[in-house]
């Protein structure tokens, strides 16, 4: 029996979840859509970019009230959809059906905590558990992350990715020939594109993280210029305000789309909406009311090494 798309989304919107069978056939549905893109999807402005949300489902909600409505407003969405936040299966959930009914309004950026291993660790998996009693909630939306593309490029003229750079990956051709469907290496390119940093560095230097790099000044301008760009868009480092511009001639931009992180960092959160002329314009948000009551997690565990 087919989805019907719509009543799902209004009933994700309440923040009730997907019967198990329900959850299973749009993951298989949004597999085959995400199949069909490339590791570099070509997306055209105008579109808003958007930044880590990590399951604050009604921030999520308050984010598209601030930006629009799908399908009048078209969205990039750079990872790190789910763990930290209480409401990462119906954050993901409502992602993926509005993924489903309106695929060329919605890209889905693969980000370091769609991943097996670190959903183990930060919350979503205890969540699926919790929630449907059992883990299949859970591998359902693992099998997605696999087929989630690693970056988006708009008009030619703005990267969309994640984390940052690889010292591995000069050219956006290069990163169109990885191979995306498998959990994320611990290091290499692929690994790179989900957790490095931009840092008031020249060059390369190791990450603080343990996985990914932290690149600077002289790697992003000669990124952009050998692949034409203008800019690189990014998620991945809280920013208290939003977003945040780094380098020469701004040639890097930070957005971050969660307010008050964890329930407790106190930030307001940003998108980005890039014009029909590719001029960008930022809007900013706080947190909703169900987040300000939320108990911020005790959970401190460090990522890995």
């Amino acid at each position: 029996m087919a989805l019907d798309l719509d009543k799902c989304i209004e009933k994700v919107r309440g923040c009730e979840y997907l019967t198990e069978d329900e959850l299973r056939d749009l993951c298989e549905l949004v597999k085959e859509l995400l199949l069909e893109e490339s590791n570099v999807q070509a997306v055209y402005s105008p579109v808003t970019v958007c930044g880590d949300i990590h399951g604050q489902f009604h921030d999520l909600l308050k984010l598209f009230d601030t930006g629009g409505k799908v399908p009048e407003t078209s969205y990039i969405f750079m990872g790190d959809f789910v763990d930290r936040g209480y409401n990462s299966l119906e954050t993901f959930t409502f992602l993926l059906l509005l993924k489903a009914r309106w695929p060329t309004k919605m890209t889905l950026l693969r980000g370091n905590h769609e991943s097996r291993q670190i959903t183990q660790v930060y919350g979503f998996y205890d969540e699926c558990q919790r929630k449907y009693g059992n883990a299949n909630a859970w591998r359902f939306c693992t099998e997605v992350f696999d087929f989630l593309t690693l970056a988006a490029i708009i008009d030619n003229q703005a990267l969309c990715v994640h984390g940052g750079l690889s010292p591995d990956l000069r050219t956006i051709d290069r990163i169109r020939t990885l191979d995306r469907c498998c959990e994320i290496p611990h290091e290499g390119p692929f690994c790179d594109l989900m957790w490095s940093d931009p840092e008031d560095i020249e060059a390369w230097s190791i990450s603080p993280r343990g996985a990914g790099w932290l690149f600077g000044n002289k790697v992003t301008s000669e990124f952009n210029r050998i692949n034409g760009l203008n800019i690189i868009c990014r998620a991945h480092q809280l920013v208290q305000e939003g977003l945040k511009y780094m380098f020469e001639e701004e040639s890097l931009v930070t957005v971050w789309s969660a307010p008050n992180y964890c329930y407790r960092c106190g930030n307001i959160a940003a998108i980005l909406t890039f014009e029909e002329n590719m001029e960008s314009k930022p809007k900013f948000f706080t947190e909703t009311e169900q987040n300000s009551t939320m108990v911020a997690p005790r959970q401190a565990v460090p990522y890995f090494l």
